[in-house]
């Protein structure tokens, strides 16, 4: 197994989640008290820094009101 940080399918599940940030108009910020974490968390998941775990992406995508199977089918969707 790879490292998957840098790879194609975390780039477009990072990608999904900050499009759906930004189409809200939230920001990092407005992201983060939701979230009850630090805004640089925000930040790091964004910048490819910092990967979520399974129940942190549940609960990135319950703020954003996202359906974690969406995010699922971004990964598996085609690379390129």
């Amino acid at each position: 197994m790879h490292k998957t940080l840098h790879s194609p399918q975390h780039q477009r599940l990072v990608a999904w989640l900050k499009k759906a940030r930004c189409d809200q108009g939230l920001t990092m910020r407005d992201l983060a008290v939701k979230l009850g974490v630090p805004h640089s968390f925000v930040g790091k998941v964004e910048q490819g820094e910092r990967r979520l775990d399974l129940v942190e992406f549940i609960q990135y995508c319950e703020c954003l009101g996202l359906k974690p199977e969406d995010g699922i089918k971004v990964v598996r969707g085609p690379l390129g």
